[in-house]
């Protein structure tokens, strides 16, 4: 009679059984240890892909703002070199409004010999033929909108000529304070005048 051991054929089935699921287990593993690193690898680059993106977006719109800005900041230059020529113009017209006053609220027979500014303040010597010359000097002067009243008679002094030839004349000094439409005013004088009690 012939005997089979069943036994040991299912223990080796069984132990090759065992042994194909743990290597399909291992190779199942592996694979989605792989997939995993390949997602993993690729969600990194397309992530890094997007902020090489932006960084791009923000570098192109930074270089837009850096245009825009050396626009404006040519504009300000230009502004600024304009300003000044503006400044330099009203500067010069001072002296030119100035004299123009002076020589239009010059009467007959009167002739200026010194023209002194101090600031605002003009000081000017001259000599004319009548007092009533000099009072009209000052008169046109103090009408004009380019002296601040009062403008003040200094000094009047008669210079005795010859009696032939040269009459007398006389030599005067006026002050007055210019003012230019566009140019600062000076400050008004104050008067420091204290009130008392009368005895």
């Amino acid at each position: 009679m012939i005997r089979i051991n069943l036994i040991s054929e299912r223990r080796s089935v069984k132990a090759v059984s065992k042994g194909f699921q743990a290597g399909q287990k291992i190779t199942v593993i592996g694979s989605l240890l792989l997939v995993l690193t390949l997602v993993g690898v690729g969600w990194r680059y397309w992530a890094l892909g997007q902020q090489q993106a932006q960084v791009a977006r923000e570098v192109s719109a930074a270089q837009r703002e850096e245009q825009r800005l050396a626009e404006i900041l040519k504009q300000v230059a230009e502004f600024e070199v304009r300003k000044q020529q503006l400044e330099l113009r009203k500067g010069q017209n001072a002296p030119v409004h100035m004299v123009d006053q002076i020589s239009r609220a010059l009467p007959d027979m009167t002739w200026l010999t010194t023209l002194k500014q101090e600031g605002f303040t003009l000081t000017i010597q001259g000599r004319c033929l009548t007092l009533t010359a000099l009072s009209d000097f000052v008169g046109n002067l103090e009408a004009s909108r380019y002296f601040v009243r009062p403008v003040e008679i200094v000094d009047s002094v008669v210079v005795n000529g010859d009696g032939k030839a040269t009459p007398d004349l006389i030599q005067f000094t006026i002050r007055g304070t210019f003012q230019m439409a566009g140019v600062a005013p000076p400050p008004a004088p104050t008067t420091g005048r204290k009130g008392g009690k009368r005895g």
